[in-house]
């Protein structure tokens, strides 16, 4: 299996190489078209005065030339995309090297009162989101942070499969992204299918013959006018009564032409990415489900798009002032296609909220398949419904720590156990919740964890690591502490989650936290309950000789020669070396 440094290494060189020659076909274009150019120019000083080899040059020339025109804008595209791929290929290995600077935080998805996202470091700065989070759209973006935060535990298999089968399709994965990279959206599509939806039609049906009625006689009353048949006044005046024509759908003309200029840039993007997913050949169910979703009209997804967008362009030509006087005056241009506009919208607006539903996804996937590509030795977790274990990991890491500063661990957890997990400051339990914790969020978006095999019965997660107080609502930090850990009971009284509890109550007394803690374990445990609490309280270890599913286990920390050593390995009992006396010491606090 290739190594993906090594695969986006080699895509890097090979996208560099393929963009020198892209360059250098754009330079012969460039001097191509300027030479046309002067041949044009030259040919028409030639046979000045001889009018009809003037007209053939010209139409030959300028033939020629917006041919070249068109070839130019094409190979300026491929060179952007040619750059987008370098760019995409630099970012992931930027990421294997650590440097996750050139990628977005999502800090616009942090929520302190989230069921687990705030206490695990799913969002914001270094997080999960921000090593995972490939996304080119914005809704793509929001449906990814969607996926993290949404406990949902039903179909995994079917996501693990559609993950395993885009992991795959690095190349397919790549152009995905450097398309989407290459057109800048401002309005949300959101936006566009919500306007869609509620657009009104204002041009009558029978404007579906007038324009073509009129444009004919408009041609007949131009050839009338040269020919001197009747009198250049009567052109004008004719244009005059098209402009009147149109004058009449103005206002609305100008509100659909707003709606559609913003909605253009959407159309080209979507449409590109829509086409890049029906060329495409699916085999897992999940993938295939949404590629049907723009497969089952008799003309694809894309193609609609684009006939779309060519009507939007179409109508953008009244921008020009002088265009649109003699395309309204003589052809009813803004009505004619205005009303092509509202035919396509009439036919297809109820469907475009399901085709950027499925670019949404793909967009989504694609940082989900990016992410089992970047880790090969990951392993996919073996679902088992209603099993006995929550989750039976061998040598379980944190996925986000380089291998070489990783400490794996065992990891077996019953559905009614309550594991008491004590250690001496530092010693890695904060670390290892929030390792048990992204196990279980990433195995429930269907991702491979960080360990050597695992068997997962699907379960909830529930979690209280991190609590802050609140000066505007006047809530102190033990208020806001027993808050979450009331929601976190009310919450099982109904469903099953896994708890995640770290340093509880640390807003009170030592004789109180120690009781209350006792309390809220008993009381979880008595609802057969399955979780992990960490805490320095030695004291609530004694409640594994009351009752039975509790277990107790420790990270050690020793000291050797004046120094303090971490091994970061679970181990089965109870903590017996705490360092704060130590480090007091050591650092010449106290003496």
């Amino acid at each position: 299996m290739q190594q993906p440094i090594t695969f986006y290494t080699s895509q890097k060189a090979k996208f560099e190489a393929e963009l020198k020659i892209q360059r250098r076909k754009l330079n012969q274009s460039s001097i191509v078209r300027f030479v046309v150019f002067l041949s044009i120019a030259f040919a028409i000083y030639l046979f000045f005065g001889q009018w009809n080899y003037v007209i053939i040059s010209s139409i030959v020339g300028m033939g020629s030339f917006l041919y070249l025109v068109f070839r130019h804008a094409d190979l300026v595209y491929q060179r952007n995309k040619l750059k987008a791929l370098i760019e995409c290929n630099q970012v992931e290995i930027d990421v294997l090297n650590g440097d996750l600077s050139k990628l977005p935080t999502g800090e616009e998805f942090l929520n302190t009162e989230h069921y687990f996202s705030y206490d695990i470091d799913l969002f914001g700065k270094a997080s999960f989101f921000q090593y995972l989070n490939r996304a080119t759209t914005r809704e793509g973006k929001n449906e990814l942070a969607k996926l993290l935060a949404s406990n949902n535990i039903s179909d995994i298999s079917t996501r693990q499969k559609a993950i395993q089968e885009l992991a795959e399709k690095a190349d397919w994965r790549q152009h995905f992204s450097a398309i989407a990279l290459l057109i800048k959206v401002e309005t949300t599509s959101k936006n566009i299918t919500d306007w869609l939806s509620d657009y009104k039609s204002f041009i009558p049906k029978i404007m579906r013959y007038i324009p073509i009625i009129f444009s004919l006689l408009s041609i007949a009353v131009v050839i009338l006018s040269f020919m001197g048949i009747i009198s250049f006044l009567y052109l004008l005046l004719w244009i005059g009564i098209g402009l009147g024509i149109t004058g009449k759908f103005l206002k609305n003309i100008n509100k659909l032409s707003f709606h559609t200029s913003k909605a253009k840039d959407t159309f080209q993007q979507y449409g590109q990415l829509l086409n890049r997913i029906e060329e495409a050949i699916f085999t897992s169910k999940g993938l295939l489900e949404k590629q049907r979703n723009i497969h089952s009209d008799v003309q694809k997804a894309s193609t609609l798009v684009r006939e779309f967008s060519k009507r939007i362009d179409a109508l953008d030509n009244r921008n020009n002032i002088l265009v649109a006087i003699f395309l309204n005056g003589l052809l009813l241009w803004d009505i004619s296609k205005s009303y092509q506009i509202e035919i396509w919208i009439d036919k297809h607006s109820q469907k475009v909220a399901q085709w950027f539903d499925v670019v949404t996804f793909f967009d989504a996937y694609n940082s989900l398949g990016n992410f089992a590509f970047n880790h090969p030795k990951f392993v996919y977790p073996t679902i088992t419904k209603n099993g006995n274990q929550v989750l039976d990991a061998k040598q379980l890491g944190h996925p986000l720590l380089r291998t070489k500063n990783r400490i794996d661990n065992d990891f077996n957890i019953g559905n009614s156990e309550f594991f008491i997990i004590t250690g001496a400051n530092m010693a890695g339990k904060s670390t290892f919740l929030r390792t048990v914790s992204l196990s279980i969020v990433m195995s429930n978006t269907g991702l491979p964890i960080c360990a050597e095999n695992a068997n997962y019965s699907p379960i909830k997660l529930i979690t209280s690591m991190r609590t802050t107080d609140s000066l505007a609502e006047g809530a102190s930090y033990f208020f806001s502490e027993l808050q979450r850990l009331k929601m976190i009971v009310d919450q099982i009284k109904d469903d099953t989650y896994f708890i995640i509890l770290d340093e509880i109550l640390k807003g009170t007394n030592s004789h109180d936290k120690a009781m209350g803690s006792k309390k809220i374990v008993q009381k979880l445990a008595s609802q057969n309950a399955a979780g992990i609490i960490a805490t320095h309280d030695l004291s609530l270890c004694e409640l594994d000789k009351e009752i039975d599913q509790v277990k107790n286990y420790f990270f050690d920390a020793e000291i050797i020669d004046d120094e303090l050593f971490f091994g970061y390995q679970l181990k089965k009992g109870i903590c017996s070396n705490m360092n704060a006396s130590f480090l007091l010491k050591k650092m010449e606090i106290v003496e």
